[in-house]
């Protein structure tokens, strides 16, 4: 018999307090989960990019990099349930958790039975994953998230800006992103008409990425209508 039977969901759980980890732990697997841990925001991404859970507890005061941010890496190529379980009550924390990512908060302490009645509505309702963690093609590699971007194996350093137009190309492979989709998402929506600014960052992104910048072959432009980043090679 398989120790993990595939039946058997993942949970994972991000929070720095071992007690909680531990009563986590003793009620899931009580009701057949198979249970990750990480006691920072790092190590949570790295789980997350590596294990693939079902879903994720996160709490947001973890030392180091907070729970909010760990929800913004994450959001930028996963959409796996986020449950937020934390001990800021206030509004305005809920809000930005929520608008950040998160699909539920709960406050502690908390009833482990209304946790796993939400964390089943979580699964119920989980859209598919639509991108893997590690994107490949010919001689591109992008690890979304540790946002490292490498080309033959070495590691080729993007702007912040570089890599927000990049990483949108990558979760979005194989398909045509508009030139207004670009800008909206890159450098918000009043930008909606700015192409040249396109045209710049898209130079910068193929003299790095391309072996010959002057003929494309994974940054391939569409006339008129935007930029494809090839789907394989």
């Amino acid at each position: 018999m398989s120790e993990n039977p595939p039946s058997m969901h993942s949970v994972l759980i991000v929070d720095d307090e071992v007690q909680i980890r531990r009563l986590l732990r003793v009620a899931l697997e009580a009701n057949g989960c198979r249970v990750l841990e990480a006691a920072n925001g790092a190590d949570g991404l790295a789980e997350a990019a590596q294990r693939n859970p079902e879903v994720i507890i996160l709490d947001l005061g973890l030392p180091g990099m907070d729970g909010l941010t760990v929800l913004k890496r994450l959001r930028e190529w996963s959409r796996v349930p986020v449950l937020v379980l934390s001990v800021q009550e206030g509004e305005t924390d809920k809000v930005a958790a929520l608008d950040n990512g998160a699909d539920d908060y709960m406050t502690k302490p908390f009833s482990t039975v209304e946790l796993l009645a939400r964390l089943r509505v979580l699964r119920r309702h989980a859209q598919p994953e639509a991108t893997q963690a590690v994107f490949h093609c010919g001689h591109l590699e992008v690890d979304l998230a540790d946002r490292r971007v490498t080309i033959k194996g070495q590691e080729v350093k993007l702007t912040p800006t570089e890599y927000s137009m990049l990483r949108l190309l990558v979760v979005n492979a194989g398909k045509v992103v508009t030139h207004r989709q670009i800008l909206k998402d890159v450098w918000g929506p009043v930008y909606g008409e700015q192409t040249h600014y396109l045209r710049v960052y898209m130079a910068h992104l193929r003299e790095k990425l391309e072996e010959d910048p002057a003929r494309p072959v994974l940054l391939l432009t569409e006339p008129g209508i935007g930029y494809r980043l090839v789907g394989e090679i």
